[in-house]
């Protein structure tokens, strides 16, 4: 290359860098909004796994994407004004937990995708028209724990085989509710076990008397409904269910590692790692109408064999040969 020509070129390439670095600084990070009925604390677990999978999909926070969050803290009134809050912030997508916060986010927008996860039928809620086609602007991960509630159940009767009278541990409020009843139902009947007494939960307040009206019923064990406050309420339920001496079944790992009896259920933060597949097929140009809703193909039973020691139960070496995970 002829002198002349080489400034030449360096001149055009010199001049080209500034749009280069405008380019750039107008290339903004994607915006996710996250919405869940629950606390922030609760879900700090589960946030933190959805980002570790966005970044094994080359998805770095504060770089590609930014995150807001709203929480409801088990108001679910609040819902609907906090998804509008996100949809106001212009989100490319949102990612939301629980089927109260998926009604709320579906309420306000038709054509922000949405991700859920944490619901247990979707279809049964209206949220979408089928598994394996959604058809509108969401999609994400069922984790059908309603439908577990009978299993559950199961699992109790063997842990406490002299039970006749079962406590339900629920939150009224939440559109779960029937769907968990109708499942716990006839296993109740095969079990010869009664449903009885159901202790509505609706906030920490309410835990204590709950265990009290247990205890006046003369409930030999109970079953945790699934809400969106059992995270939010696990530690507390799991110290007055070792004050009172009630075994308890609950729906997710997180409580029998922290000292409860048992639980039985699907890996929520495995379901939170699942959506950041979903987020990133949609931030790269997948429509959520064609993405179909996966659902869990794994159920795992963990056993807190001190627990059961400290409530004077000796687990089944039936049960314990088929638990993913016994805790001593």
């Amino acid at each position: 290359m002829r002198r002349r020509e080489l400034i030449g070129f360096l001149g055009s390439a010199t001049a080209l860098w500034p749009l280069a670095i405008h380019a750039q600084q107008l290339a903004k990070p994607h915006r996710i909004g996250y919405l869940h009925a629950s606390t922030e604390a609760a879900t700090r677990g589960n946030v933190d796994e959805f980002k570790a999978g966005m970044r094994d999909l080359g998805h770095v926070e504060g770089q590609d994407y930014v995150f807001d969050y709203r929480f409801a803290e088990g108001h679910f009134e609040r819902l609907p004004l906090l998804a509008k809050e996100l949809v106001a912030l212009n989100p490319d997508v949102l990612l939301v937990g629980t089927t109260p916060g998926n009604l709320a986010a579906r309420s306000v927008t038709s054509t922000v995708p949405i991700v859920m996860v944490g619901v247990a039928d979707p279809v049964g809620a209206g949220l979408i028209a089928n598994l394996a086609r959604p058809g509108g602007n969401i999609t994400g991960v069922t984790n059908v724990i309603a439908e577990l509630t009978g299993k559950r159940l199961e699992i109790l009767k063997e842990l406490v085989p002299t039970a006749s009278k079962i406590a339900i541990i629920v939150n009224p409020d939440d559109p779960n509710m029937p769907l968990q009843m109708r499942n716990a139902e006839p296993a109740a009947r095969s079990l010869h076990v009664q449903l009885e007494p159901i202790v509505p939960v609706r906030g920490a307040g309410d835990l204590p008397s709950a265990f009290e009206t247990a205890k006046r019923a003369h409930a030999d064990a109970a079953l945790r409904m699934v809400d969106p406050l059992v995270g939010a309420l696990r530690k507390q339920t799991v110290a007055l269910a070792a004050e009172y001496q009630l075994p308890i079944i609950y729906p997710f790992r997180e409580s029998a590692e922290l000292g409860g009896l048992a639980s039985y259920g699907t890996n929520l933060r495995s379901q939170y790692r699942q959506a950041a597949t979903f987020v990133h097929k949609i931030l790269t140009g997948t429509n959520p109408a064609e993405l179909p809703v996966q659902e869990p193909t794994k159920f795992e039973l963990v056993i807190n064999r001190r627990a059961a020691t400290a409530l004077g139960l000796t687990v089944p070496p039936s049960l314990l040969a088929t638990a993913d995970e016994v805790i001593d």
